[in-house]
């Protein structure tokens, strides 16, 4: 078999992905993350905390829900139906570590959760931390001069 009948054969054999309903969902699902942290947000700003505070407090909350739902196993249902809704940065990048922690938990402590934790994450984290540093440092710099 050649490659391109090869994929022909994929193409007509693959089911088709139901685009507009996935386009809609993602945008859906998307919203209402921002939305509910939009909320949690004024709800937060309505108490004694200072608004860089309540901000601080969404996104603990966030993470905090993302990683119970992951656990759970309820986050992966709702990321079938949601698609790329469910990236929405905070909520990807929890789910995004506690993922691989849950699925090398068998292999222990350290070498399966710590080691694998960050597989997906890490990369992130340390370019992150990398690009905050050298912008502090130019900022440093210009502030000085």
């Amino acid at each position: 078999m050649k490659n391109y009948q090869y994929s022909k054969l994929v193409e007509k054999i693959t089911p088709k992905s139901p685009l507009k309903k996935d386009l809609i969902n993602a945008f859906l699902f998307g919203g209402g993350i921002s939305c509910f942290g939009q909320v949690l947000r004024t709800l937060y700003s309505m108490t004694s905390l200072t608004l860089t505070e309540a901000k601080m407090l969404v996104c603990v909350t966030l993470i905090v829900i993302t990683a119970i739902l992951t656990i759970t196993g309820v986050f992966d249902k709702i990321g079938k139906v949601a698609g790329a809704g469910t990236f929405v940065p905070i909520t990807g990048f929890a789910n995004s570590v506690v993922s691989p922690a849950l699925e090398f938990k068998a292999e222990g402590h350290i070498l399966g959760t710590g080691a694998k934790m960050f597989n997906l994450a890490g990369p992130v984290i340390v370019y992150g931390c990398g690009a905050a540093s050298l912008y502090g440092l130019f900022y440093w710099v210009i502030e000085k001069i």
